[in-house]
C-alpha cells in the first residue's frame, strides 16, 4: 500500500468507528432512553375505580416509565369532577400533593391504602360496569387519556 491508500483507509476506519459510536447514543426506546422526541415513555396499566358510596371516589392505576428520563404526574382531570386531586398516604393519613415522581425505568403505583387519585364532589355516581374517563398530566410527557373501569366498592386487585 502506498501512503495515500493508508491515509484513506485510516480515515475510513476512524469515520466508521465514530459513526458506530454515535449510533450507540441514539434514543432507541429498547435501550431505556427517552422517546425520539426526548420525552419519557409512559404506559398505564391496572386502572380502576371502586364504585363510589359517597360523593367522592378514588382512582387507582400504575404508570410505568420505560425510559431513562424521570417525570412527574402533576395533575388529573375528568368530567366526573371539577376537583380531582392526587393524594399521598403517610401514617394512615391522606394529604393532597402537587406531584408524584415517576422514576426513570421505574413506576408509580397508585393503589388502595397508598397514594391515589381522589375525585371530590362527584357530578354523578358511576355504577359498577361503567367507565370513567380521565386525563393524566405530566411535567414532561404528553397527557395520557385513560378509562377507569368501575369495579365493586370492595375491589382490590392486590388481595387474591
Amino acid at each position: 500500500m502506498n501512503r495515500r491508500t493508508t491515509v484513506l483507509s485510516t480515515t475510513a476506519v476512524v469515520a466508521l468507528t465514530a459513526a458506530l459510536t454515535l449510533s450507540g447514543c441514539s434514543s432507541d426506546s429498547s435501550s431505556g432512553a427517552a422517546g425520539s422526541d426526548g420525552k419519557p415513555e409512559l404506559k398505564v396499566s391496572g386502572a380502576f375505580m371502586p364504585q363510589p358510596v359517597m360523593d367522592m371516589a378514588g382512582g387507582f392505576l400504575t404508570i410505568k416509565n420505560e425510559s431513562g428520563t424521570a417525570d412527574k404526574l402533576t395533575s388529573v382531570t375528568s368530567s366526573l369532577s371539577d376537583d380531582v386531586q392526587i393524594h399521598e398516604t403517610k401514617n394512615q393519613k391522606m394529604q393532597q400533593v402537587k406531584s408524584f415522581d415517576i422514576p426513570a425505568n421505574g413506576e408509580l403505583d397508585l393503589e388502595r391504602g397508598g397514594n391515589h387519585i381522589m375525585f371530590m364532589g362527584l357530578k354523578t355516581k358511576p355504577k359498577q360496569g361503567d367507565k370513567v374517563s380521565i386525563e393524566l398530566h405530566f411535567e414532561k410527557a404528553d397527557p395520557i387519556k385513560v378509562d377507569l373501569p368501575v369495579e365493586a366498592a370492595t375491589h382490590n386487585p392486590k388481595q387474591h
